[in-house]
This record gives C-alpha cells, structure tokens and sequence, in this order.
C-alpha cells in the first residue's frame, strides 16, 4: 500500500476516486479525513506540511515545494469540500468515485476535487522527479468554500497571511476547461469574479398612526422587483469586458466576429444583445451590474414593508456605484440602505500569468482559443485571496469531449468527469510549475 501511495502521482484518476470517496458534504464538512489522507501523501513524498484550523474538525493544509528562488512563491489552491447530494437521484453512487462510461462519477469530480487531483499529482511528480520550480510551489488545501469559507480561506487570510508571503500569482477553479462553439475550441481562464453587496429596500405606509404596512407599501416594492427583473442596469464596457470579448472575437467566423466587437460600444449594446438572443445572454452580465431581489415581508410594528436586494458587481465598481444605479431605478418612496458589501478588486486583473497559462492550452490542443473570463454568478475562495494582492486564475486544465455539457453537471446529479481529462489537466499544470518564472 506504501509503495502504491508512493507512486499515486502517476494514477491521477486513482487519486481523484480516493478523493471523491471521502463525504465532505458540506454543510457539515467532514473535511478532516480527506485533508489527513492528502496530507500522508505530501509526508510521504518528503514535503513539509502545515495544519491551521479555526475549527480542530476542519483543518487547512498548505504544503511546499521549495524552489530555486529565481521567482516569487506559485500558488495552487482548492477546496475539498462539496455541496451535498441528498435528494438527487444519481446513477451510482456520489460518493462511490466509480468508473463508468469512460468517467469517474461522484460528487466533487468537476468542483473541485479534480483540480485538487491535478495539482497534486503534479506537485507529487515534480518532488518525484527532483525538479526545482523557478519558486517556491505552495499548495493550500482547503475547507468551506461551498459556503462562506469562514473556516477556510477567510480564515486564512485574516490570520494567517504569513503563509502566503511573496506570492503574487495563484491558480485555482473556475476555468482552463474547452467549450465548443461553431467548431470552434474555446478555453476560459477566469481572472475575476463579480463581487456581491447587500442593500435594503424599504417603503413605508402612509397610514403611519395605524402602524401597519398597506397595500400601497408592498405595491411600491413589487414594482420595484418588476422593474429590476426587466430592466438592465446601464451599459459599462470594463478593460475586462473588452478583453473578454475581443478574445472571443478572435475566434469566431465572419460577420460574428465583427457583431460581437460591436458589442463594446456602449449605444448598441443593448439592441445587440436582444439581437444575438442565446448568445447573448451569456455576456449580458459581463457588460452590466445586477441585481436579485428577495422576497418582500412586512413588519406590522414598524409600519413598512421591506425586501432585501444582492447586487453582483463588475471590477472597479462599487457599492456606491451600485446605489447610485439602483435609486435610477427607484421611486422616491423606497428607501435604500447598504448593508455589507465584499471586498472589491482592482480595477484591472493583473494579466502577468495568463499568457503563460494560455500558450500552455495551445501547447497542450493545438486548436485552443483562450480568452480571459469574468465569473458572473458564483463566487470562489480567489475574492479573499485578492485582499494580499494574489491575482488567481481559475486554470483547472479540461479538454472535453466535443458536444459535452459536463459544466453543466457541477452541485448536480450525476457530475462526472471524463477519465482522460485528468492526466490531461495534471501534465497542463506541471509544465505551469515549470514556467511560471516567464511572468513578469
């Protein structure tokens, strides 16, 4: 068994059904005996490994591979723990990691496990092989990401930030892996995210002697819900947005190439993207803020009716930004308050590793049209690490079969992932271990 954990490295696909046979479900966790295991393999293979826990039942690792100090430190980090797969009805079983048509199945198989069997199985090759990265590799296994990482990443940095001293770039989910559009191979490399903010909408009844909400009240916020949903906030052309979309460009066939350049310019954005329908739906929150406003719910003693508003912001805005768009929306009787916001990013991503991780997709297929993406929904453990001035970018490296909808499967039934993926993404992130001095 010893000789056989030894040389895991070279059975990514192993390493990931060991993975996903561990139930780290989250809520609760249970992140502990997957951390332990991860953690007897880097032992193992003579590296050296730090526990750090808010919680003793939910531990972090970070682990390094030393370097020749030529380059600052490389991060690689990912979460271990997964949504929960109660009540979903799945063909084998999700915490089985069974291989079946030509997959390895099981929850956590997309988000994140396999990147964590790639990272690893990388780290563990390059110690095996003697190799010294240009810097040191630090890899941070860690908990709670499918929630608020108050116990993992949040925690981390607020804590801990020694344990990330130096580093400037970090590779993590969500991106890396191929998407087929007019026969076309794209591959997204994420280098932000949409920050979240949090407002209150409040109006209150006119009767205010009678101290109960009315009709009118709740009237005035159902408009408001209804004006939200149907109603785009204003056009705002990011550097991001105009690299994102000029990448895509590049990649498409005549007249499509020119449509979607035309996309950047703020009068026609709107008509354009009616125009392009499905297509354009993926890059109408790429060009705007939104909004999702929660339910509206009524406080008789206070006389008023309220709902709560999450605002998704692009890089650079804030929640001032967003206020100010909300209230153009607004009539005059509905009171916005802020109530908490994230931490926003910089303006522009730091761009210094993606050509390196880009010429490594093409290395790897040849037909690969990279692009820089903004996560639209969602959010990744990348937003706190942004708070030490760590630019992450979601490489988890996936050449997927041609007409798959895998990505579609992640907190789903039946997420899997094709068995060749996997030493596929591993080699991808060996040669990033090898290269990432070519950054500035």
């Amino acid at each position: 068994m010893a000789m056989r954990e030894t040389t895991i490295y070279e059975r990514p696909v192993e390493l990931l059904q060991n993975l996903v046979r561990f139930d780290t479900s989250n809520p609760p966790g249970n992140e502990a005996a997957c951390v332990a295991y991860i953690e007897r393999l880097l032992r193992g293979a003579g590296l050296e490994t730090r526990i750090v826990a808010r919680v003793p039942t939910r531990p972090n690792l970070v682990a390094r591979l030393p370097g020749a100090g030529n380059a600052r430190p490389l991060l690689l980090h990912g979460h271990v723990d997964v949504m929960p797969a109660t009540d979903q009805k799945w063909r084998h079983p999700p915490f089985g990691g069974e291989i079946s048509d030509g997959c390895v199945w099981g929850r956590g198989a997309l988000d994140m496990k396999g990147g964590i069997a790639m990272f690893l199985a990388a780290v563990l090759q390059a110690r095996a092989e003697g190799m010294t990265p240009p810097g040191d590799v630090v890899l941070a296994i860690l908990v709670d990401e499918e929630a608020e990482s108050d116990d993992g990443a949040r925690y981390l940095v607020e804590n801990h930030r020694e344990l990330f001293a130096g580093i400037r770039y970090a590779i993590s989910e969500f991106g890396g892996f191929s998407l087929e559009s007019l026969g076309r191979r794209f591959y997204p490399i994420q280098v932000a995210e949409k920050q979240r903010c949090w407002f209150r909408a409040t109006v209150r009844t006119d009767n205010v002697a009678r101290r109960e909400p009315t009709e009118d009240a709740r009237s005035h916020l159902t408009a408001l819900m209804t004006r939200l949903a149907t109603r785009r906030l204003p056009v705002r052309v990011t550097p991001l947005a105009r690299q994102m979309i000029e990448g895509i460009a590049a990649g498409m066939p005549l007249p499509l190439d020119v449509v979607f350049r035309l996309l950047l310019r703020r009068p026609l954005t709107d008509r354009l993207l009616d125009l392009l329908g499905r297509r354009g739906a993926a890059f109408d929150p790429i060009l705007h803020n939104q909004v999702d406003m929660r339910a509206i719910r009524v406080d008789a003693s206070r006389g008023a009716a309220f709902a709560e508003v999450m605002g998704r912001l692009l890089p650079g805005c804030t929640s001032q930004d967003m206020l100010m768009e909300l209230r153009s929306v607004a009539e005059g009787r509905v009171e916005l308050e802020l109530l908490r916001d994230d931490f926003s990013p910089p303006v522009e991503p730091d761009m210094g590793l993606y050509p390196v991780l880009a010429d490594i997709l093409r290395q790897a297929d040849p037909e690969a049209v990279p692009f820089p993406l903004l996560l639209a929904r969602g959010q990744t453990n990348a937003r706190f690490l942004a708070r030490l001035g760590i630019q992450t970018y979601g490489w988890t490296p996936m050449r997927l079969p041609s007409g798959s909808k895998f990505m579609e499967l992640i907190h789903e039934a039946d997420e899997r992932i094709p068995i060749d993926v996997v030493p596929f993404g591993t080699a991808a992130v060996l040669q990033a271990l090898r290269r990432f001095a070519e950054a500035p």
